[in-house]
């Protein structure tokens, strides 16, 4: 994928593959943080998108040969870039779906001000947060990576499996990191443990030593930092270390990404992070599949939120390809036809067989590349976390954590 470059809040670029489009494309908007505080995560989840798009043309493309097409779209990671970005999606470019975006705010500021009043189903790849298990969507808007609530249960278990009973806290005044905080808290109690002191900071100051040192008074060394890595999350480990603070460190997927360990140090950091994340079986047949085709396109299928977006690309042409329509109305009921019990299983990169099925009126079922993708009533999946540490080679390494 071509470096993206920050932009100005409201432009909407048309992707590569959506360059030469022609009457016979389906557009489908592909929003993501592509500048902002999650910008390399959004890219590298991107890349995933567009293989399977890439897979699903070559393969027959949808309903009569048509080819799917992204509109790409800069969200930013904030609110109203995102709802003026998905404003021109569906009501200039037409798009018949939307896949994205990143973080949770802004996605539930899309559907609630966008999405939902036009009927257009929106399928997340990465937005965790709670708040979006209860919306009033109409069935609308659905997600391929676990919820919040989870993935704090998960590292709660792995806090407490490192023997520690009392964890300090530090969180992003904002959707995301302010539920999972919550979240993770309430885990924690429940298993034994207690928060020795806690406290919400803005994102970006230039420094939070003063809300460590406070933090410490608590007499805990190990703290859960609650923040976007891109948004202060690395300055609060930083300010820790040079002020002899804390010495283990602990947090979720908004923090999980190399830029941690290489702008800190992996001496620093090895056996001292740790983190819960969206995890797959790697030896599932699903993701080995997957897997083979991610690491001839240049990238890691095992990257946060990767194969979760992926999978929301494949689902979302399923859905199409069911309907036999891209009337925006249509999707949200064929979608739930394609990812469920029963059925014939098709797996990534069986999009041959997938349209032959529907096109035969048998029933299938989609294992995605991430795991299972049955959604409950609230558009929701059940969801596998791992734990990501930093391996002997100094690089982000995940373990799957097995019940």
């Amino acid at each position: 994928m071509k470096t993206l470059r920050k932009v100005p809040a409201l432009v909407i670029a048309l992707s590569a593959l959506a360059s030469t489009s022609h009457a016979a494309d389906i557009k489908v908007g592909a929003m993501g943080g592509f500048t902002g505080s999650l910008a390399e995560l959004s890219a590298n989840v991107h890349k995933a998108r567009e293989l399977a798009l890439k897979q699903i043309n070559a393969a027959g493309g949808l309903l009569k040969g048509d080819q799917l097409r992204f509109v790409t779209a800069d969200s930013g990671c904030d609110a109203k870039t995102a709802v003026d970005a998905a404003g021109k999606l569906i009501n200039v470019e037409r798009v018949v779906s939307v896949i994205g975006p990143t973080c949770s705010g802004e996605t539930i500021a899309v559907a609630q001000n966008v999405t939902i009043p036009a009927g257009v189903m929106l399928i997340t790849d990465s937005a965790t947060s709670a708040g979006l298990t209860t919306l009033n969507d109409g069935d609308t808007v659905y997600r391929t990576a676990p919820a919040n609530v989870d993935q704090a249960g998960a590292l709660a278990t792995i806090v407490k499996s490192h023997n520690i009973t009392s964890i300090a806290m530090i969180v992003v005044n904002d959707d995301y990191n302010s539920a999972i905080a919550r979240n993770f808290e309430s885990a924690f109690v429940k298993l034994g443990g207690k928060v020795s002191a806690s406290v919400k900071v803005e994102a970006n100051k230039a420094s939070y030593r003063t809300d460590l040192a406070s933090l410490s008074k608590g007499g805990s060394k190990a703290i859960a930092v609650f923040a976007y890595y891109g948004n202060g999350g690395i300055n609060m480990i930083k300010n820790s270390i040079e002020a002899n603070l804390f010495t283990t460190f602990y947090s979720t997927g908004g923090m999980a990404d190399q830029a941690v360990v290489d702008q800190i140090g992996a001496d620093r950091m090895r056996d001292h992070l740790f983190f819960a994340t969206p995890a797959v079986d790697q030896e599932e047949v699903s993701f080995v599949a997957y897997a083979d085709a991610a690491k001839k396109a240049g990238f890691d299928p095992a990257s946060p939120y990767v194969a979760n977006g992926y999978d929301a690309v494949f689902l979302t042409a399923l859905a199409i390809e069911k309907a036999g329509s891209t009337d925006r109305k249509l999707l949200p009921a064929a979608l739930r036809q394609v990812a469920g019990p029963g059925g014939e299983i098709v797996r990534p990169g069986e999009w041959a067989k997938a349209k032959a099925l529907i096109a035969a009126g048998q029933k299938i079922n989609y294992e995605g590349a991430s795991g299972s993708v049955d959604f409950d009533t609230a558009g929701d999946i059940p969801g596998s976390f791992g734990i990501t540490s930093v391996d002997d080679k100094g690089k982000l390494s995940q373990k799957l954590l097995r019940p």
